[in-house]
């Protein structure tokens, strides 16, 4: 049987896909700049648009300043691959970062969900229809929470016991930061320098979120 290669278009829908055929595909792909969803032998292939990748880079922007001004540790994953032969599920995020098992990823060149702890947060940019459905394999892989940006709103979205996803108002992570906070200054991203734009983002979080951290924390709560 041939070696089943990568189609030479923007995007390709295939099916009957084996694992071992999927993680051949992703050899081949290299660095090159690929999306691959896999679910139970469907295989999604897209290219990355400037569509995508700008919000992408705008959102994950925003998070890091936050956990920057808020002295919050984290590690990023970046579109790094996360796969479960025995789930037949695999993704790349758009972004993913761990923050509570920040620790555990120190020093780790390569991720491997068998022993280790799936990103705490994924991005998920939503610019093209999307035959399979990418929350599902999320849940599968058992990612916390989830930051979905879909028609120009950033929403997020945290697992639950039964496998489903539940939209909510504030993140888990950044529980002092209502999303629709962070939605004005995503908003301001189309028409405004990026520099500008971060450094504006960073006086409102020292100005306005901060205060509100602190305060939590002389009342007992904290950031999870």
């Amino acid at each position: 049987m041939d070696t089943l290669q990568i189609p030479m278009t923007d995007y390709a829908y295939l099916e009957g896909v084996s694992w071992d055929e999927y993680e051949s595909l992703l050899e081949q792909a290299g660095a090159r700049p690929l999306r691959f969803t896999y679910d139970g032998g469907r295989l999604e292939i897209m290219t990355l648009s400037y569509e995508h990748e700008s919000p992408k880079k705008v959102i994950g922007r925003l998070i890091e300043l936050l956990a920057i001004v808020l002295h919050v540790s984290f590690r990023s994953g970046g579109s790094t691959t996360m796969k479960r032969k025995v789930k037949e599920k695999g993704l790349e995020p758009d972004d993913c970062y761990w923050f509570e098992h920040e620790k555990q990823m120190r020093g780790k060149k390569n991720l491997d969900l068998k022993r280790d702890p799936p990103p705490d947060l994924a991005v998920e940019i939503d610019v093209t229809q999307s035959v399979i459905k990418r929350m599902r394999i999320y849940a599968a892989l058992r990612v916390p929470e989830v930051w979905r940006f879909k028609k120009g709103r950033l929403k997020a979205h945290v697992l639950q016991p039964d496998g489903t996803y539940q939209q909510i108002d504030s993140s888990r992570i950044f529980p002092f930061v209502t999303m629709a906070e962070l939605q004005r200054f995503v908003d301001r991203a189309a028409n405004t320098d990026e520099s500008e734009l971060a450094r504006a983002f960073m006086a409102w979080v020292e100005k306005e979120v901060k205060p509100r951290l602190d305060g939590g924390r002389r009342n007992g709560r904290r950031s999870k």
